[in-house]
């Protein structure tokens, strides 16, 4: 009986052993380092005009040397809330926690435990308004002003970094920015919400403004530690979901009922007029103090303009080392990735370039401003080349060192380098069957559409298509490509969306045999939309003379692609791409918000080519 007893309590003692060591191992290592090796305090750090905001800080327990203040100012919440509780992740990457810093988190003005009134996109003109004044860029101050006198162990440097929202934040710490803010790393930044996120050249996105205000502008008194509920899906097919929603003013009417403060401003706001222009952070960047490093995704959905231009703007007035640039093959904020940067969707790019970013040029960056040590040097520019898969560093960008190339477009869907007289190409656009900007099932607010294979658009009627001849060598086009259309449209309103496509072959010169995974591949490389009533200006209107050719211009956003030989360079138009962009009327109203059922009709579109309109583009190759 003592043998059974003793073998029964052997095998409990082994169980609850391997247990606790199963447990153990199932653990996160990056959290249970973070809680092995930092304590976490909680305060309501007051500002110039008494309104408190909440943060976090988590100390480094070895006390033996200072350390550089790393924070982030975010409208998303810093849980989790609570002394003992402890967040997974502190750093950019788990490397900046073995580093050692102090970490700061803080929910800003009237988000979640904050006090004070939230304001999107606040204008920042607190210097205008008197000492007592309040803005993001004075709360940065006064935030760390206090960490600089409170907190111990600190050594009077502070850097910032944040992405999307929390990047806009860190771009406004540079308006009159505190003597100890070093370094930041404004990372996909908004810039300007006429041109990012729920804009696009005056073009609204639609489903991103409909799923973000749901919660994010949901109205609550007092402070909160957890979000506020949504909406419930009513069903996984975004086209069709705001195919049955119909004209805009339907969603106050069946979903909002007048309940999100800034959607309402949204509405009431259709052109650039002064409450987008004064909600522009560009105005107030173009002379800086920190070093600055400037972060994006060339295939960003929500916030490509914000770094290309948050770069450009700060680099104008600064000196020639203040101000540098990454932008890497990722979607909104995939640099920060434990495992990503390899491939999105369908395109592959060979390696994570999301880890060779963290470690060879994010941190070095914060170690040399905040530490002062001796690292490596970051280029001004470190720009991930799309195509041929690999990082290239310039003194400059876009690069100074390249040849103009300008491509016409002709008759038979040709791209051509010569001026073409051939005449028009037409398509017919219909509000009640646009074109998907996705051939998934989605939301409407995806990724993997930014580099999708673009062969079912393409193979629409209502789609126009022009390519080059295969190429006989590789063609590097690199920064913005500059659109000279000529346009017309039956009625009296139209958008104008354009495409550049990467064409694969379909024989890998490798083997001489069928590429069956990649064969004809059409890799969207990057695309872009004018409202077309803002072809003169963002801010005056105008609307089309039908059937009049009309000259319109605008830019595609930056990028950096090589289109190799044996590949061909292709230009897809068309006037609608839904759910994401909403659909335009075709019948010009002053307000596209507050347009009806009857607003929306079939119109008859026409891009010219003949020798009187020659439509062109035109990019600078390396």
């Amino acid at each position: 009986m003592k043998m059974v007893i003793r073998s029964v309590m052997l095998l409990m003692v082994l169980f609850t052993v391997n247990n606790a060591y199963a447990e153990q191992k199932s653990e996160n290592p990056r959290e249970a380092y973070i809680r092995a090796n930092y304590t976490k305090y909680e305060y309501q750090i007051p500002m110039r005009d008494g309104v408190k905001l909440f943060t976090s800080v988590y100390l480094p327990i070895d006390d033996s040397k200072k350390y550089p203040i790393m924070m982030q100012r975010t409208p998303y919440r810093v849980a989790p809330y609570g002394a003992d509780k402890y967040k997974a992740k502190l750093g950019p990457s788990e490397a900046f926690e073995k580093e050692g810093f102090i970490f700061v988190f803080q929910d800003v003005r009237g988000k979640f435990r904050s006090e004070g009134e939230f304001v999107n996109m606040r204008p920042q003109d607190a210097y205008k308004r008197g000492k007592k004044a309040t803005d993001d860029a004075t709360d940065t101050y006064d935030t760390i002003d206090w960490l600089i006198k409170n907190i111990e162990g600190n050594n009077g440097k502070v850097g910032m970094w944040g992405t999307s929202y929390p990047g806009y934040y860190t771009s406004v710490a540079s308006i009159n920015s505190h003597p100890a803010l070093k370094a930041i790393s404004p990372q996909a930044p908004i810039a300007d919400w006429f041109f990012d996120d729920f804009h696009r050249n005056g073009a609204f996105v639609t489903p991103m403004a409909f799923i973000f205000f749901d919660r994010f502008d949901k109205q609550r008194e007092g402070t909160f530690s957890y979000w506020p509920e949504g909406m419930k899906s009513e069903t996984p097919d975004g086209y069709q979901f705001f195919r049955n929603l119909g004209p805009l003013t339907n969603v106050n009417d069946k979903y909002f009922h007048g309940e999100r403060p800034f959607w309402n401003e949204i509405i009431q706001h259709p052109n650039y007029d002064d409450y987008w222009q004064e909600r522009n952070v560009l105005q107030h960047l173009e002379n800086t103090k920190p070093a600055t490093l400037v972060v994006g995704g060339w295939y960003d959905t929500e916030d490509l303009y914000g770094p290309l231009y948050t770069y450009q703007t700060m680099s104008k007035n600064n000196k020639k080392d203040h101000v540098k640039l990454v932008m890497g093959p990722w979607y909104h904020g995939q640099w920060q990735s434990d495992k990503g940067g390899a491939e999105l969707g369908e395109a592959k790019f060979g390696f994570d370039t999301s880890a060779w970013f963290q470690k060879d040029v994010l941190l070095p960056f914060f170690k040399t401003h905040l530490k002062g040590t001796k690292e490596a040097e970051v280029a001004t520019a470190t720009m991930f080349e799309t195509g041929s898969n690999r990082w290239r560093k310039f003194d400059v960008w876009p690069p100074k060192t390249v040849s103009q190339q300008t491509m016409y477009l002709a008759a038979n869907e040709k791209l051509v380098t010569s001026k073409s007289d051939s005449g028009s190409s037409e398509y017919i656009s219909d509000p009640k069957k646009p074109v998907p900007h996705s051939a998934k099932i989605g939301r409407g607010w995806d990724r993997p559409y930014m580099v999708e294979d673009q062969r079912f658009a393409a193979r629409r009627p209502d789609v126009l298509v022009f390519e080059t001849d295969v190429l006989e060598s590789d063609l590097t086009i690199a920064g913005a490509i500059d659109l000279d259309l000529w346009f017309s449209t039956n009625k009296s309103a139209a958008d104008i969306v354009v495409k550049v496509v990467d064409v694969f072959p379909s024989i890998d010169e490798n083997n001489n045999k069928v590429d069956m995974a990649r064969g004809n591949r059409h890799e969207l490389v990057r695309w872009g939309v004018l409202r077309g009533r803002f072809r003169e200006s963002m801010s005056e209107p105008k609307a089309f003379t039908p059937n009049s050719p009309t000259k319109v211009e605008f830019e595609l956003y930056d990028l950096l692609h090589t289109f190799k030989r044996g590949h061909k360079l292709q230009i897809q138009i068309q006037s609608s791409m839904f759910p994401f962009i909403d659909m335009n009327p075709q019948n010009y109203v002053e307000n596209i918000f507050e347009a009806k059922e009857s607003d929306f009709t079939k119109a008859v579109h026409t891009i010219y080519h003949d020798k009187n309109h020659q439509s062109a583009i035109r990019f600078n190759t390396l």
